[in-house]
Protein backbone atom coordinates (compact mmCIF):
# COMPACT_ATOMS: atom_id res chain seq x y z
CA UNK A 1 0.00 0.00 0.00
CA UNK A 2 1.22 3.38 -0.61
CA UNK A 3 0.45 5.40 2.41
CA UNK A 4 0.75 9.59 2.94
CA UNK A 5 1.88 10.03 5.86
CA UNK A 6 1.47 13.20 7.32
CA UNK A 7 4.01 14.62 10.80
CA UNK A 8 6.42 12.13 8.67
CA UNK A 9 9.49 13.85 10.12
CA UNK A 10 7.86 14.18 13.94
CA UNK A 11 8.55 12.21 17.14
CA UNK A 12 5.44 9.99 16.23
CA UNK A 13 5.42 10.16 12.87
CA UNK A 14 8.97 9.28 11.99
CA UNK A 15 9.00 5.96 13.62
CA UNK A 16 5.11 4.61 12.17
CA UNK A 17 7.28 5.85 8.82
CA UNK A 18 9.73 3.38 9.82
CA UNK A 19 7.14 0.92 10.80
CA UNK A 20 5.64 1.39 7.87
CA UNK A 21 8.29 0.84 5.11
CA UNK A 22 9.68 -2.21 7.53
CA UNK A 23 6.41 -3.80 6.98
CA UNK A 24 6.53 -3.47 3.22
CA UNK A 25 4.56 -0.46 2.74
CA UNK A 26 5.37 2.46 0.34
CA UNK A 27 5.72 6.16 2.18
CA UNK A 28 4.59 9.45 0.59
CA UNK A 29 5.93 11.74 3.56
CA UNK A 30 4.98 15.26 4.06
CA UNK A 31 7.80 17.30 5.04
CA UNK A 32 7.81 21.47 5.21
CA UNK A 33 11.44 21.91 5.08
CA UNK A 34 14.38 21.08 3.82
CA UNK A 35 16.04 19.19 6.30
CA UNK A 36 13.16 16.67 6.63
CA UNK A 37 12.77 16.53 3.20
CA UNK A 38 16.39 14.94 3.34
CA UNK A 39 15.74 12.90 6.49
CA UNK A 40 12.35 11.33 4.33
CA UNK A 41 14.90 10.56 1.52
CA UNK A 42 17.19 9.12 3.74
CA UNK A 43 14.49 6.39 5.68
CA UNK A 44 13.23 5.10 2.15
CA UNK A 45 10.60 7.77 1.66
CA UNK A 46 9.04 9.11 -1.32
CA UNK A 47 8.73 13.10 -0.30
CA UNK A 48 5.56 15.45 -0.90
CA UNK A 49 6.33 18.92 0.00
CA UNK A 50 3.79 21.02 2.26
CA UNK A 51 2.62 21.35 5.73
CA UNK A 52 -0.41 20.86 7.62
CA UNK A 53 -2.03 24.14 6.99
CA UNK A 54 -1.48 24.37 3.50
CA UNK A 55 -4.82 22.17 2.57
CA UNK A 56 -3.62 21.95 -1.10
CA UNK A 57 -0.78 19.57 -0.15
CA UNK A 58 -2.71 17.86 2.05
CA UNK A 59 -5.38 16.97 -0.89
CA UNK A 60 -2.59 16.28 -3.56
CA UNK A 61 -1.10 13.69 -1.02
CA UNK A 62 -4.17 12.53 0.10
CA UNK A 63 -5.45 11.73 -3.71
CA UNK A 64 -2.17 10.34 -4.68
CA UNK A 65 -2.01 7.49 -1.94
CA UNK A 66 -3.60 4.07 -1.26
CA UNK A 67 -3.91 5.22 2.59
CA UNK A 68 -3.61 8.48 4.96
CA UNK A 69 -1.97 8.34 8.26
CA UNK A 70 -2.38 11.80 9.90
CA UNK A 71 0.10 12.27 12.76
CA UNK A 72 1.31 15.67 12.52
CA UNK A 73 -0.12 18.03 15.12
CA UNK A 74 0.85 21.25 15.62
CA UNK A 75 1.82 20.84 19.50
CA UNK A 76 2.02 24.51 20.68
CA UNK A 77 -0.78 24.23 23.40
CA UNK A 78 -0.45 27.93 24.65
CA UNK A 79 -3.27 28.27 21.47
CA UNK A 80 -4.88 24.83 21.81
CA UNK A 81 -7.95 25.90 20.88
CA UNK A 82 -6.21 27.58 17.43
CA UNK A 83 -3.92 24.37 16.53
CA UNK A 84 -6.95 21.94 17.09
CA UNK A 85 -9.20 24.14 14.62
CA UNK A 86 -6.15 23.36 12.08
CA UNK A 87 -6.25 19.79 12.78
CA UNK A 88 -10.09 19.78 11.66
CA UNK A 89 -8.85 21.61 9.02
CA UNK A 90 -6.75 19.19 7.76
CA UNK A 91 -9.01 16.47 8.38
CA UNK A 92 -11.80 18.04 6.71
CA UNK A 93 -9.23 18.80 3.70
CA UNK A 94 -7.82 14.97 3.16
CA UNK A 95 -11.55 13.76 4.00
CA UNK A 96 -12.68 15.47 0.90
CA UNK A 97 -10.46 13.54 -1.06
CA UNK A 98 -10.95 9.92 0.24
CA UNK A 99 -14.77 10.77 0.67
CA UNK A 100 -16.86 7.84 -1.48
CA UNK A 101 -13.99 5.09 -1.36
CA UNK A 102 -12.49 2.64 0.93
CA UNK A 103 -9.38 4.06 1.62
CA UNK A 104 -8.33 4.56 4.94
CA UNK A 105 -7.55 7.26 6.71
CA UNK A 106 -6.02 7.34 10.28
CA UNK A 107 -6.13 10.09 12.83
CA UNK A 108 -4.54 10.94 16.20
CA UNK A 109 -6.53 12.34 19.05
CA UNK A 110 -6.13 11.93 22.66
CA UNK A 111 -7.08 9.11 25.11
CA UNK A 112 -8.52 11.68 27.78
CA UNK A 113 -11.32 11.70 24.95
CA UNK A 114 -12.56 8.69 26.06
CA UNK A 115 -13.27 9.38 29.62
CA UNK A 116 -16.61 8.25 30.35
CA UNK A 117 -16.68 9.64 33.89
CA UNK A 118 -14.11 11.03 36.36
CA UNK A 119 -11.77 8.52 37.94
CA UNK A 120 -12.46 5.87 35.42
CA UNK A 121 -10.48 4.78 32.74
CA UNK A 122 -11.02 6.03 29.09
CA UNK A 123 -12.10 3.19 27.07
CA UNK A 124 -11.54 2.95 22.98
CA UNK A 125 -15.68 2.62 22.46
CA UNK A 126 -16.64 5.71 24.52
CA UNK A 127 -16.61 9.33 23.01
CA UNK A 128 -18.88 12.30 24.14
CA UNK A 129 -19.14 14.78 21.42
CA UNK A 130 -19.68 17.41 23.96
CA UNK A 131 -16.18 16.75 25.83
CA UNK A 132 -14.85 20.39 26.79
CA UNK A 133 -11.55 19.99 25.66
CA UNK A 134 -10.73 21.34 22.24
CA UNK A 135 -9.14 18.33 21.15
CA UNK A 136 -12.80 16.79 20.36
CA UNK A 137 -12.33 18.97 17.04
CA UNK A 138 -10.26 15.91 15.62
CA UNK A 139 -12.98 13.60 16.57
CA UNK A 140 -15.53 15.60 15.54
CA UNK A 141 -13.87 15.97 12.18
CA UNK A 142 -13.72 12.30 12.15
CA UNK A 143 -17.31 11.51 12.67
CA UNK A 144 -18.07 14.06 9.68
CA UNK A 145 -15.87 12.74 7.20
CA UNK A 146 -16.61 8.96 8.05
CA UNK A 147 -20.21 10.16 7.54
CA UNK A 148 -19.50 11.11 3.88
CA UNK A 149 -18.19 7.40 3.79
CA UNK A 150 -14.55 7.79 4.57
CA UNK A 151 -13.28 4.28 6.23
CA UNK A 152 -11.90 6.21 9.17
CA UNK A 153 -9.81 5.65 12.14
CA UNK A 154 -8.88 6.97 15.12
CA UNK A 155 -5.76 6.47 17.83
CA UNK A 156 -5.79 7.88 20.32
CA UNK A 157 -2.04 8.54 22.25
CA UNK A 158 -1.38 8.91 25.63
CA UNK A 159 2.23 10.19 27.15
CA UNK A 160 4.35 8.65 24.06
CA UNK A 161 7.98 8.79 25.57
CA UNK A 162 11.77 7.47 25.23
CA UNK A 163 14.55 9.34 26.87
CA UNK A 164 14.43 12.16 24.72
CA UNK A 165 10.47 13.09 24.83
CA UNK A 166 7.70 12.24 26.85
CA UNK A 167 4.47 14.42 25.93
CA UNK A 168 3.23 16.84 28.03
CA UNK A 169 6.32 15.48 30.63
CA UNK A 170 8.44 17.19 28.48
CA UNK A 171 6.83 20.57 28.98
CA UNK A 172 6.55 19.79 33.24
CA UNK A 173 10.38 19.45 32.96
CA UNK A 174 11.15 22.39 31.34
CA UNK A 175 8.91 23.98 33.62
CA UNK A 176 10.64 22.56 36.38
CA UNK A 177 14.17 23.49 35.08
CA UNK A 178 12.45 27.57 34.90
CA UNK A 179 11.56 27.29 38.16
CA UNK A 180 13.59 25.60 40.00
CA UNK A 181 11.38 22.88 41.67
CA UNK A 182 9.42 19.64 40.72
CA UNK A 183 5.45 20.27 41.18
CA UNK A 184 2.35 17.98 41.39
CA UNK A 185 -1.03 19.10 42.57
CA UNK A 186 -2.51 18.28 46.05
CA UNK A 187 -2.04 14.33 47.13
CA UNK A 188 -0.30 13.88 43.46
CA UNK A 189 -2.03 11.03 42.67
CA UNK A 190 -3.93 11.65 39.50
CA UNK A 191 -2.70 9.75 36.57
CA UNK A 192 -1.55 9.79 32.99
CA UNK A 193 -1.27 6.69 30.65
CA UNK A 194 1.71 6.19 28.69
CA UNK A 195 3.41 4.00 25.96
CA UNK A 196 6.74 3.68 24.45
CA UNK A 197 7.14 5.16 21.38
CA UNK A 198 8.17 1.85 19.70
CA UNK A 199 4.77 0.72 21.00
CA UNK A 200 2.87 3.09 19.94
CA UNK A 201 4.08 3.89 16.41
CA UNK A 202 2.81 -0.29 14.98
CA UNK A 203 -1.06 0.51 16.03
CA UNK A 204 -1.57 3.00 13.03
CA UNK A 205 -0.22 0.66 10.45
CA UNK A 206 -2.70 -1.90 12.48
CA UNK A 207 -5.30 0.59 12.14
CA UNK A 208 -4.22 1.14 8.34
CA UNK A 209 -4.60 -2.31 7.69
CA UNK A 210 -7.58 -3.83 9.65
CA UNK A 211 -9.48 -0.92 11.52
CA UNK A 212 -13.15 -1.09 10.33
CA UNK A 213 -14.84 2.63 9.91
CA UNK A 214 -15.80 4.62 13.13
CA UNK A 215 -12.83 2.55 15.07
CA UNK A 216 -10.88 4.21 18.13
CA UNK A 217 -7.92 2.50 19.41
CA UNK A 218 -5.60 2.88 22.41
CA UNK A 219 -1.89 2.32 22.33
CA UNK A 220 -1.55 2.22 26.29
CA UNK A 221 0.98 0.19 28.06
CA UNK A 222 0.50 1.79 31.40
CA UNK A 223 -2.88 3.07 32.55
CA UNK A 224 -2.04 5.49 34.92
CA UNK A 225 1.18 7.01 35.87
CA UNK A 226 0.71 8.96 39.19
CA UNK A 227 1.87 13.19 38.74
CA UNK A 228 3.76 12.48 41.84
CA UNK A 229 5.66 9.81 40.64
CA UNK A 230 6.17 12.04 37.28
CA UNK A 231 7.34 14.99 39.71
CA UNK A 232 9.76 13.05 41.63
CA UNK A 233 11.30 11.45 38.86
CA UNK A 234 11.96 15.00 37.66
CA UNK A 235 13.28 16.48 40.47
CA UNK A 236 15.40 13.34 40.87
CA UNK A 237 16.94 14.04 37.00
CA UNK A 238 17.36 17.85 37.75
CA UNK A 239 18.30 17.63 41.40
CA UNK A 240 16.16 20.16 42.86
CA UNK A 241 13.54 19.96 45.17
CA UNK A 242 9.77 18.31 44.86
CA UNK A 243 7.05 19.99 46.37
CA UNK A 244 3.15 19.77 46.16
CA UNK A 245 1.14 22.67 45.64
CA UNK A 246 -2.57 23.68 46.20
CA UNK A 247 -5.19 23.77 43.20
CA UNK A 248 -4.72 27.70 43.74
CA UNK A 249 -1.00 27.35 43.95
CA UNK A 250 -0.93 25.61 40.94
CA UNK A 251 -2.68 28.13 38.62
CA UNK A 252 0.55 30.51 39.08
CA UNK A 253 2.93 27.71 38.89
CA UNK A 254 2.09 25.57 35.85
CA UNK A 255 0.51 28.70 33.50
CA UNK A 256 -1.33 26.92 30.68
CA UNK A 257 -0.06 23.48 31.56
CA UNK A 258 -2.16 24.23 34.73
CA UNK A 259 -5.15 22.88 32.81
CA UNK A 260 -3.38 19.56 32.20
CA UNK A 261 -1.47 19.07 35.59
CA UNK A 262 -4.19 18.04 37.74
CA UNK A 263 -6.07 15.92 35.34
CA UNK A 264 -6.52 12.46 36.27
CA UNK A 265 -7.20 10.56 32.98
CA UNK A 266 -6.20 7.25 33.02
CA UNK A 267 -7.09 5.20 29.65
CA UNK A 268 -7.78 1.47 29.57
CA UNK A 269 -6.42 -0.59 25.82
CA UNK A 270 -8.11 -3.52 26.52
CA UNK A 271 -10.13 -3.89 23.13
CA UNK A 272 -7.47 -2.27 21.39
CA UNK A 273 -5.66 -5.50 22.45
CA UNK A 274 -7.91 -7.74 21.57
CA UNK A 275 -9.14 -6.16 17.92
CA UNK A 276 -5.82 -5.36 16.55
CA UNK A 277 -3.88 -8.12 18.51
CA UNK A 278 -1.46 -5.24 19.67
CA UNK A 279 0.53 -5.52 22.66
CA UNK A 280 3.64 -3.60 24.04
CA UNK A 281 6.68 -4.95 24.01
CA UNK A 282 8.98 -2.57 25.51
CA UNK A 283 10.37 -2.65 29.29
CA UNK A 284 10.58 0.67 29.66
CA UNK A 285 8.10 2.43 31.15
CA UNK A 286 7.24 6.02 31.72
CA UNK A 287 9.63 6.95 35.06
CA UNK A 288 12.01 4.32 33.98
CA UNK A 289 12.60 6.31 30.56
CA UNK A 290 12.88 9.66 32.87
CA UNK A 291 15.64 8.12 35.12
CA UNK A 292 17.69 7.05 32.09
CA UNK A 293 17.44 10.60 30.44
CA UNK A 294 20.42 12.96 29.89
CA UNK A 295 18.76 16.11 32.10
CA UNK A 296 22.15 17.87 31.06
CA UNK A 297 20.98 18.20 27.24
CA UNK A 298 18.17 20.52 27.96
Amino acid sequence: MRVFVTGATGFVGSVVVQDLLQAGHAVLGLARSDRGAAALAAAGAEVHRGDVEDLDSLRRGAAAADGVIHTAFIHDFSRFREVCEVDRRAIQAMGDVLAGSDRPLVLTSGTGMGTPAPGRPATEDHFDPNHPNPRSASELAAEAVAARGVRVSVVRLPQVHDTKKQGLVTLLIALAREKGTSAYVGDGLNRWPAVHLLDAAPVYRLALEKAPAGARYHPVAEEGVTGRAIAEAIGRGLKIPVVSLSPEEAAGHFGWLGMFAAMDMPASSVLTRERLGWKPTQAAGLIDDLDRMDYSAG
